[in-house]
């Protein structure tokens, strides 16, 4: 036992000591451990955004778990449809879009998107997110409506990706959402308008093949619900 003991304590000394000359004296004597521990404590700027979202962007219709379907499904699609998106412009723009819907960013008078696409960089400046790329952001932010017309690939499947979840059971559960449970506006009945303009204006302008190719489930879903909804509360008059 003892001399095996021995010989693998001695494996070990030389194994440190090797460690050691690759992490100092081959690479300049800085050391490779300290560098990667430094490099880790500079947050990534996804993680960044991702929690100010989290934190600032907080409503059942398009809070921060909005922005990250828009993102997720934006990725998707543009995958089914083979095309290459640019992730630190769609991740930026997918999260951020509706930052303008929100205190202190929002503006009396001018529109969500035009707003957030205006203050974008102040959220952006100094997360570690390239700046360079900050139009592309802008114009992302500024088309993701389904009533505008994108520019470019991020722009196209955010815009798409914002127009399928005002669709199916999501775009049911986002409306709902909004329902003053204390009986204010907007009440249920009240809501019931808000689907059926986004039954019938938001299936048209979902614009990419992939986007297309969904859009008939969801507008079915949506459908059905409002359907089934309207049976069962006698014309949306016991809602």
């Amino acid at each position: 036992m003892f001399p095996r003991t021995s010989a693998l304590a001695r494996i070990l000394v030389l194994l440190v000591g090797f460690g050691v000359w690759l992490g100092g004296d081959q690479f300049g004597g800085g050391g490779t451990a300290l560098g990667a521990s430094e490099e880790s404590s500079t947050p990534d700027w996804h993680k960044v955004i991702a929690q100010f979202a989290q934190e600032h962007l907080k409503n059942p219709a398009w809070g921060y778990s909005h922005s990250v379907r828009d993102y997720q499904l934006a990725r998707e699609l543009a995958a089914a449809d083979r095309v290459k998106l640019d992730e630190d412009v769609l991740y930026a723009a997918a999260y951020l879009h509706d930052m303008a819907a929100f205190e202190p960013w929002e503006k009396s008078g001018v529109d969500h998107a035009d707003q957030a696409a205006a203050v974008v960089d102040t959220v952006l400046k100094n997360t570690g997110f390239p700046m360079k790329k900050i139009d592309a952001v802008r114009g992302a932010i500024r088309t993701h409506m389904f009533d505008r017309t994108p520019v470019g690939p991020e722009a196209l499947y955010l815009h798409d990706a914002d127009a399928l979840d005002w669709l199916g059971a999501i775009g049911v559960a986002r409306i709902f959402g909004l329902v003053d449970a204390h009986g204010g506006n907007p009440t249920g009945p009240e809501v019931i308008p808000m689907l059926e303009s986004n039954l019938a204006k938001v299936p048209a302008r979902v614009l990419s093949p992939a986007g297309k190719a969904r859009v008939g489930e969801r507008t079915e879903q949506l459908q059905n619900f409002l359907r089934e909804l309207r049976a069962q509360t006698d014309n949306f008059r016991t809602l």
